[in-house]
């Protein structure tokens, strides 16, 4: 199997490695995260700019019909430069929900201006007592006329506060846990009745928390089928995942080259602390943890084709797992070597090991993931 990228792939890697190369270091992206919402509206442009937000969109949608390889391609450079703008819930999961559920008018009205930057999503899925469940809704869709009334609340909505729109799961029918009664709605984010409130997450990121109180939309918010929309869900926080595990294996891979620089440059009994036999074999076994968990992103960007469901879910479930433990240890790894400074808010490697933890809890940990996979039947 021919793991090289393509003619096409290799210059869109070189094309967003030299715009957050150029647009992106640590001290611009403190400045970013001051600006409302979290991030850079100026950044967001010359995402679009580039063509990045119109990659996954079909060519008859205005965008580039581009495929799960360019998507890790693309993760992997925003996890190496630490990029706090909102691409994972807007153009992986938004355009996700819009791309294997939405109508044609759906489509018409909400991804052009997606590629243009001019419309931002927020996914209001996690609630109180859901944990990692997606099938554990309590928040109502009642049929009011030809529409629907919404009514519950969404924790933890990365982006919520700056979105123009909101994607909701919500029941429509069933007990809290069923599997069948769930649907996703489009909600204008400005929509009367809905309440938000904002703030910073851990990783520099920002998310809110949202209260929807009777907010009615026409019969044409519902993505797919109102009453059966758990499958669709599952597919798009599968590609989130995948997409993540590609967002982490960008953010070890820095966090291994600034520990090592920090190793040849930092003196201890006046030479370079790299030269220590044992130092040297943990930078070794960073290494590894890193190849592993590269090796397991790139299954789970194959297995987004894969046919079969179950296969593809068990898939991106192991990823997950292997991403999660690799995670771990290259991030603990990386603030004991640079000791005292790891720890510190001025220094990066602390908030490269933040985003990896952050990462590892979002849309289920290693120990849930681990509990897929073995419910699966495991990978052979």
């Amino acid at each position: 199997m021919d793991f090289d990228l393509s003619e096409e792939q290799r210059l869109l890697k070189e094309s967003v490695d030299g715009l957050l190369g150029s647009a992106y270091d640590f001290d611009s992206r403190k400045k970013y995260m001051k600006e409302k919402g979290g991030w850079s509206k100026a950044v967001w442009g010359k995402l679009a700019e580039q063509g990045l937000l119109g990659l996954p969109f079909s060519e008859n949608d205005g965008g580039f019909g581009a495929g799960a390889v360019e998507t890790m391609i693309v993760m992997e450079a925003l996890g190496k430069a630490l990029v706090v703008e909102p691409y994972l819930p807007t153009v992986v999961i938004g355009g996700g929900f819009l791309r294997h559920g939405g109508s044609a008018a759906q489509k018409e009205a909400h991804i052009p201006p997606v590629i243009e930057g001019a419309r931002t999503f927020g996914f209001a899925q996690l609630e109180k007592n859901s944990r990692y469940d997606l099938s554990d809704v309590t928040t109502s869709a009642k049929k009011k006329g030809s529409g629907w009334a919404i009514d519950g609340e969404k924790f933890v909505v990365l982006n919520g506060e700056a979105a123009d729109a909101l994607i909701v799961t919500a029941r429509t029918r069933g007990g809290q846990r069923d599997a069948s009664g769930v649907g996703v709605f489009l909600v204008p984010a400005d929509a009367r009745g809905v309440a938000k409130k904002g703030y910073p997450t851990q990783d520099g990121l920002h998310a809110a928390d949202i209260t929807f109180t009777g907010v009615e939309v026409g019969s044409d918010a519902a993505i797919g089928d109102p009453e059966s929309g758990l499958a669709l869900i599952e597919r798009v926080v599968d590609e989130a995942r995948t997409a993540m595990c590609a967002e982490a294996v960008g953010l070890m891979d820095e966090s291994l080259k600034t520990t090592v620089e920090y190793l040849k440059t930092r003196k201890q009994f006046g030479v370079p602390i790299g030269s220590f036999q044992t130092l040297q074999h943990r930078a070794a076994d960073m290494f590894v943890a890193l190849e592993q968990a590269r090796s397991m992103s790139m299954f789970a960007t194959m297995a987004c084709d894969f046919e079969d469901a179950k296969e593809r879910a068990t898939a991106v479930a192991a990823a997950k797992v292997q991403i999660g433990k690799s995670g771990k240890f290259v991030g603990q790894q990386s603030i004991q070597l640079h000791g005292g400074i790891g720890m510190t808010m001025e220094a990066k490697i602390g908030h490269y090991f933040k985003r990896l933890t952050m990462i590892e809890n979002t849309f289920g940990d290693t120990d849930y993931h681990l509990r897929r996979v073995t419910q699966g039947g495991g990978l052979v």
